[in-house]
């Protein structure tokens, strides 16, 4: 290769289950093949949706062969070409995603139409976690199509996806309930949204945020936010679910998620937003490969305000930040 490198540490798993099935192994490095890049990874964030694949809670819609790999977002810089690349030169520094639960190793081979340059002003963190929140986040608000003015309410709306969805959505005009613990209150406020506390009273709180009416809901969380945005008379064309298939088949609503937002295209509009500090992604933590079971065990506590992220050993220091 052209650093010198043949072995590589990757994240496989044998099996499906709880988070010690993740081991950290030597692979041998990857071969960009027509139309690929090697990229060397300085950041990879983790998500949700990674976890319930482990455990098999979604094997019926995403199925897992093993060993598997793990992980879409990246951010590094390119090693290596394969045969054709024109877009990416060897030292550029990218961003984008890997369909081929790859990213969470030192290296990963990545189609060059899933990648785009890396911002400058992105910080590493930033950039590594920006696939699957900003491009699930941007299929949300495309699929309730946000009226200016109008009023929308986003469930766990201080998480990785609701971070960004809600500032979005104040980017383009609407007003929003973000619906969240009193801890993130304060955040909320801060990027555009008023903070709407989850518990009993949820749906009072909501009315009384909102005296003239919630024209649209984001579902981020669970069904009950479905069935919960039903109950308020939200017509099911306005209400959009990231996560509860079941409940939208039953009830009409929509349920677009980060494939409907996948592109280069997507990808390079919400980096911009992002390097121009029109949205701003927190970063709750970030984890060495060697602690994959870590970062997981932090983010399964569903508590976090904003992204995870693992950053190879050498690349980046081993320790949180």
């Amino acid at each position: 290769m052209p650093d010198g490198r043949t072995q590589a540490r990757a994240v496989r798993l044998d099996a499906y289950g709880d988070r010690e099935v993740l081991n950290v192994v030597d692979v041998p490095v990857p071969r960009p093949a027509a139309g690929e890049v090697l990229v060397e990874v300085r950041a990879a964030g983790i998500n949700p949706g990674e976890a319930a694949i482990r455990t098999g809670a979604l094997h019926e819609r995403f199925p897992t062969t093993f060993p598997s790999g793990q992980g879409s977002d990246l951010a590094g810089v390119v090693t290596a070409l394969g045969d054709g690349v024109t877009d990416f030169a060897v030292g550029d520094e990218v961003l984008g995603y890997s369909w081929k639960r790859s990213s969470h190793a030192t290296h990963a081979v990545v189609p060059v139409t899933q990648l785009t340059h890396k911002p400058e002003a992105l910080s590493w963190a930033v950039a590594g976690s920006l696939y699957v929140a900003a491009s699930t986040a941007w299929a949300a608000v495309e699929a309730i199509g946000p009226v200016e003015g109008r009023t929308v309410a986003v469930s766990a709306a201080a998480g990785g996806v609701g971070v960004i969805s809600v500032q979005l959505l104040a980017v383009r005009g609407a007003r929003v309930l973000g619906i969240a613990s009193p801890a993130n209150s304060a955040w909320l406020r801060a990027h555009g949204a008023t903070p709407v506390p989850y518990g009993d009273r949820l749906a009072e709180d909501l009315a009384a945020a909102a005296p003239g009416g919630i024209d649209a809901f984001i579902d981020l969380f669970g069904p009950e936010y479905v069935r919960l945005a039903v109950d308020l008379g939200i017509a099911p064309e306005r209400i959009e679910t990231v996560i509860s298939f079941e409940e939208a088949a039953k009830f009409g609503t929509r349920s677009a998620g980060s494939a409907e937002g996948s592109s280069r295209e997507v990808l390079a509009e919400m980096a911009g937003l992002v390097a121009s500090g029109r949205i701003e992604v927190p970063i709750a933590a970030t984890f060495p490969l060697e602690r994959v079971r870590d970062a997981f065990a932090a983010l399964e506590q569903r508590h976090t305000r904003g992204k995870i992220v693992l950053i190879p050993g050498h690349a980046q220091p081993p320790f949180d930040r």
